[in-house]
């Protein structure tokens, strides 16, 4: 009983390492939103979209059972609306440790909607377009996957589209994890007050 219970606080303990590897809280915004600026294949997204969700760090862990978890900000017009936290419990065919940052694009008012609604969910079709080399996503029944170059800036990136108004771009900032699904992410929206 005492290892499985290990099992399962095991995870969990090295999301909240990796998520909170970097203290400097307010840089990790301005820094993140730079990297995916510098990707043509998110460039376009900063343009038109209505407004986007930024994670600067979300970790994840897990040896059969594991987790994720990141804090974030929600953008409208380049200024924040509110905090968002990101969570993410699975079961299945996974082991290692994995930190990354994800943005969330949002092509219209009712994809922001939605996702501000105080809580949102990924289906489990849901994918993510991973803009360096060794991150691969991918998610689901429908089998969706979607991989890019070897860097934000170099070679030809993976071709990015709305899903249900939304779409999802993560970059790897270290680890290994065999698992790198974003469908059945949850998300709970705080808006500043």
């Amino acid at each position: 009983m005492k290892h499985a219970i290990r099992l399962v606080i095991l995870p969990f303990v090295l999301v909240l390492v990796l998520a909170f590897l970097n203290p400097s809280y307010a840089d990790n915004f301005a820094n993140t939103i730079d990297i995916y600026k510098k990707s043509p294949a998110v460039q376009p997204f900063f343009k038109s979209a209505y407004g986007y969700a930024v994670f600067p760090t979300v970790g994840k862990g897990g040896l059969g059972i594991g987790g994720s978890y990141g804090k974030g900000r929600v953008y409208r017009g380049g200024k924040v609306t509110g905090e968002t936290s990101l969570i993410k419990v699975s079961i299945g065919a996974q082991a290692g440790g994995q930190g990354f940052s994800q943005m969330i694009f949002f092509e219209d008012k009712r994809a922001y909607d939605d996702f501000t609604s105080g809580e949102f969910e990924f289906d489990a079709a849901a994918s993510a377009v991973a803009i360096t080399a060794g991150a691969q996503a991918k998610a689901g029944t429908e089998g969706a996957t979607a991989s890019a170059s070897a860097g934000p800036a170099t070679a030809e990136q993976a071709k990015a589209n709305y899903r249900k108004g939304m779409a999802v771009f993560v970059h790897t900032k270290g680890g290994l994890m065999y698992e790198a699904s974003i469908g059945g992410q949850k998300f709970k929206f705080k808006p500043k007050k």
